[in-house]
């Protein structure tokens, strides 16, 4: 059943600019029943689900407007569901200890209103499943075989209900979820650029940080033309919610002080651009606190990012320590048919 609160939301104009997502993310361990999952709307959680609690909540003050809704209950409802399918199809195939993941969702440019979806699934870490939303068809790039494959292949109303769900529910709820969080969503916050440098013989790093929203082109540029030669790194997030990212340039100094290089960052809030000096590199040998604080300050962020990403993962090793190896009896085939024919899948 579909959210009342969402559905009045259908029609109502946003004013956002560029590509926007919904993702969710599952996981679950073997040998027990720990499972849990997150929402991310435009790379902001807005809902968190674990099987102790069986419930699904909302992370964000917007969300809480229909916390109280039939859509938490459907949610649930989805989960629960697709935590008795990973035990029942894939762990009663697993010997040890495993992780399963699920990833899926859309993105929509409201700009130019291009869509893209995507559900897969993985086994350690690697790809496993992939549905191909043009064969219908699930794929497995890995060698070893599971029955899994087979009977999502053979389960053909629900490679039907995933293929309309993200095509077009996705996308449905992707405008409804950005509209009810338009005023925390639409935030802008101009990015910050600056030249980093280990010391004088070490790559120089383009380094932005503090930019909401996360769509970002940054470019180095040699002379006036774009370098290709260059080292993009990840996306990473900020704990106030504003994102970062580095850019790599590998030259030598002798180079960079005959030519005219520079980082160009476009942002929607504004576009910047750092010409490459002396004056405006901050290395290691400078003295001043914010230089080294910032050297520093970079990869203890990406390991926050990379602990934001596994935070789930290490919730479940935590309570697989705590919990014995219980495992559910396997759902009646009316709860696997209700979950495919859900009409909101988590």
């Amino acid at each position: 059943m579909r959210s009342s609160v969402l559905l009045l939301l259908v029609g109502i104009s946003h004013a956002f600019a560029g590509k926007h997502s919904l993702k969710y993310f599952y996981t679950s361990m073997s040998g027990d029943e720990t499972f849990a999952a997150i929402g991310l709307v435009d790379d902001i959680q807005f809902m968190y689900f674990d099987i102790n609690t069986k419930k699904a909540s909302p992370k964000t003050e917007w969300v809480r407007e229909i916390e109280e809704s039939d859509y938490w209950k459907s949610q649930t409802h989805s989960l629960i569901d697709q935590h008795h399918w990973i035990l029942n199809n894939i762990w009663t195939e697993s010997a040890g200890e495993h992780t399963y993941q699920i990833t899926y969702g859309c993105e929509w440019n409201d700009e130019t209103g291009k869509t893209n979806a995507f559900r897969q699934h993985g086994y350690d870490g690697e790809d496993f499943l992939l549905l191909d939303l043009k064969s219908d068809k699930w794929i497995s790039p890995i060698k070893k075989e599971f029955k899994a494959k087979e009977r999502c292949n053979n389960a053909t109303i629900r490679v039907a209900y995933w293929k309309n769900y993200l095509k077009m529910d996705c996308i449905e709820t992707l405008k409804k979820l950005l509209t009810l969080g338009k005023s925390s969503l639409e935030k802008t916050v101009s990015p910050q650029v600056s030249l980093l440098q280990k010391n004088s013989s070490s790559p120089v790093l383009c380094h932005i940080t503090h930019f909401y929203p996360s769509n970002i082109t940054i470019t180095w540029m040699r002379n006036g033309q774009e370098l290709k030669n260059v080292k993009v790194g990840n996306l990473l997030p900020n704990e106030d919610g504003t994102f970062q990212k580095t850019v790599t340039l590998q030259t030598e100094a002798d180079e960079w002080r005959k030519n005219e290089f520079s980082c160009v960052v476009k942002h929607q809030s504004k576009t910047f651009r750092k010409t490459l000096t002396e004056k405006e590199i901050r290395t290691n040998n400078e003295t001043s606190a914010p230089v080294d604080m910032t050297v520093v300050v970079v990869p203890v962020v990406i390991l926050l990012s990379l602990l934001l990403i596994i935070a789930v993962i290490g919730y479940l090793v935590y309570q697989r320590k705590l919990k014995s190896g219980y495992v559910p009896a396997k759902p009646s085939p009316s709860e696997y048919e209700s979950s495919v024919q859900s009409s909101t899948e988590a």
